[in-house]
């Protein structure tokens, strides 16, 4: 039976509580581990992380130009929308870096539509979840990973929460699930439409060959540029480099995916990195690795976001991002495309 009303508040605040110490004092081992950073390696991870990026980012420019073959398609503005999600992503929780991916790469397109450019930055997930099974199969059998049902007893609020209380957990789930579907009912008239702009973002898995030859050679090359990315900084932090324990940061990436309750997934992954690699190095370093990656990460993804909001897309700030995102969807779906 789950707890009361009053348990239940009390074991959020708790939880929210220690793991916000948790994480302030891994900020802290951070900062103070700083001297001892090898910074040749840190600097080789960030540049493998923003390779990944960018091969990523053209993995779904090729999506989009099968998806609206008669119009012209700019390869830099499609970098620029896929990092600026990236770094947004990394401060604001709940898929707001997402939302303005999406916002960006529609009006960088001619005649497009939310549905199909969605479609279309979808396709991607196809191979990227192929990996993640595989990346997953491999962390649960070292041994080392905590297994679903002791996700519990984690210091992190968002996947502590969710694995205390299945029964909120399945009636949350099943009110999404009933409220697409009455969704559908009320927009009955227009689900034809949507459903043929949705094929039309799909066009590239119906091309096998054009499929493996444009995104996923693509999207194995950004897989093996983040692999080498943590490998790289998980040196950096003197944790220890190396296939297996680059596949358990990438592991834990995944379950931070899954549960994106806060930017970069914060929390969930300083708990698992922590539960993870506690017999690889000290606690310290642990801990300064768990916030530091996330720390340098953020930085370079933020830089790069705001880079080309600024060069590409000529916004001066996050805001006007915001409020011109507000005015496209007052107006509708006619395309606008940003200069």
């Amino acid at each position: 039976m789950d707890p009361g009303p009053s348990a239940f508040l009390g074991s959020c605040g708790g939880m929210t509580a220690f793991g916000a110490l948790q994480f302030f004092d891994s900020v802290g081992k951070f900062f103070s581990s700083l001297a001892h950073l090898s910074w040749g390696p840190l600097l080789l991870g960030l540049l493998c992380f923003a390779l990944y990026l960018t091969l990523r980012s053209r993995a779904l420019f090729n999506a989009l130009r099968a998806a609206f073959p008669a119009e012209q398609i700019e390869w830099r503005k499609i970098w620029g929308a896929y990092v600026s999600g990236a770094g947004i992503g990394q401060v604001v929780p709940l898929g707001g870096g997402t939302v303005v991916q999406y916002f960006l790469t529609r009006t960088s397109i001619e005649n497009s539509t939310y549905p199909s450019v969605i479609a279309a930055i979808t396709t991607g997930l196809v191979f990227d979840w192929a990996v993640n099974i595989l990346v997953m199969i491999f962390a649960f059998t070292q041994g080392v990973f905590p297994k679903p049902p002791d996700f519990s007893k984690l210091h992190a609020f968002d996947i502590a929460f969710l694995a205390s209380h299945p029964r909120f957990t399945l009636f949350a789930l099943t009110a999404l699930g009933v409220g697409v579907l009455v969704g559908f009912a009320l927009l009955s008239a227009r689900v034809k439409a949507f459903w043929l702009r949705v094929r039309q973002g799909f066009t590239i898995l119906t091309d096998r060959r054009r499929y493996v030859r444009e995104m996923v050679t693509w999207q194995a090359g950004a897989w093996l540029a983040r692999f080498a990315a943590y490998w790289f900084l998980l040196d950096a932090f003197h944790i220890g480099g190396g296939v297996r324990n680059a596949l358990l940061v990438l592991g834990v990436q995944v379950v931070a995916t899954i549960v994106p309750f806060t930017p970069g997934g914060a929390g969930v992954q300083q708990a698992l990195l922590l539960t993870v690699f506690a017999g690889a190095a000290t606690s310290e370093r642990v801990a300064a690795f768990s916030v530091g990656q996330q720390i340098a990460l953020a930085v370079l993804t933020a830089g790069m976001a705001f880079g080309a909001l600024a060069l590409i897309f000529r916004f001066r700030s996050f805001k006007e991002v915001i409020r011109r995102g507000r005015e496209h969807r007052r107006q509708g779906d006619a395309p606008t495309p940003v200069a």
